[in-house]
């Protein structure tokens, strides 16, 4: 099935999302790499607010590239990151925050797939080595933070048009396209041994 979808995502909106959808977004997505959910996580347990809200929001995996033109941001690519780096922290955060959906490349871990059936949510693959494509659906910079971080690793609020297509990896029953990639794989390699 493929969906046009409206950020904040509702819990029965991603619920009703499959492994293999496609989805496209319009709305704002938040980017976050390994310092900024490390941050994340950092002040959460120590109750210190976060400089933007992303509660029942979408966490990207991405270090943009930008520039800076007449006083804003230009985003020229926006491609993701490997996910996985982050399966220490996404647990966490997609818990206390309501998180809905997390794009990125690669997939999660068991811990993050378990907190997505728990809360609700889903991960998305976005195609590696494509972020032109994806930052031509960029259409604003809504907020910039902890741009100390270094410019990939801060936090970016960017407003999308039809971000996409994602195609759903991880949905929220736990199903995984990469783990059945990998015993199909298995399956076919015992055939032929």
């Amino acid at each position: 099935m493929e969906y046009y979808l409206n950020t904040p995502l509702d819990e029965r909106t991603v619920r009703a999302l499959k492994i293999g959808d496609i989805v496209y977004l319009t709305g704002v997505i938040v980017t976050m790499r390994d310092k900024a959910h490390s941050r994340v996580v950092e002040f959460q347990r120590r109750g210190i607010p976060l400089p933007v809200s992303i509660y029942s929001g979408v966490i990207y995996h991405c270090g943009p590239v930008v520039k800076k033109i007449d006083g804003g941001w230009e985003v020229v690519s926006c491609g993701p990151t490997t996910s996985h780096r982050m399966e220490e922290y996404e647990s966490e955060l997609i818990s206390k925050y309501n998180i809905r959906m997390i794009i990125g490349k690669g997939g999660m871990g068991e811990r993050t797939t378990e907190t997505l059936n728990k809360i609700g949510a889903v991960y998305a693959s976005f195609t590696g080595g494509a972020g032109v494509l994806a930052a031509q659906k960029i259409i604003g910079v809504e907020g910039v933070y902890w741009l100390e971080l270094g410019v990939p690793e801060a936090i970016w609020c960017l407003k999308v048009k039809d971000f996409g297509p994602l195609i759903v990896t991880i949905d929220s029953n736990k199903n995984n396209i990469y783990n059945r990639i990998q015993r199909k794989a298995l399956r076919k390699l015992r055939e032929l041994t």
